[in-house]
């Protein structure tokens, strides 16, 4: 069965899942995991949220799908990502 990542709205075919971690559960609210809302993200969003965003900009202001999807941040790269069937990229982190 295909997944679709929350994030980049891609579809993940089932025969590209061979690998555990090509889809990732998200937690919307990091370091609160107990109690914090999940996401299902491609491995690529995922990666690239926690490169642009530090935890406490997650949980204060993209602790939701609809907040990291409208974020100026990561607009242009989910315009890329949702033209490639990539499922593996290289993110420079902002530190």
């Amino acid at each position: 069965m295909p997944t679709t990542c929350e994030l980049c709205r891609r579809i993940v075919p089932h025969e590209r899942i061979d690998d555990p971690q090509v889809v990732q559960e998200h937690h919307l609210r990091p370091e609160e995991r107990a109690d914090s809302p999940t996401a299902t993200l491609c491995r690529p969003c995922h990666e690239q949220i926690h490169a642009t965003f530090s935890n406490e900009a997650l949980r204060e202001r993209y602790d939701t799908i609809e907040a990291l999807r409208n974020a100026q941040a990561i607009s242009a790269y989910i315009e890329w990502i949702r033209g490639t069937n990539k499922l593996d990229i290289k993110v420079c982190r902002g530190d």
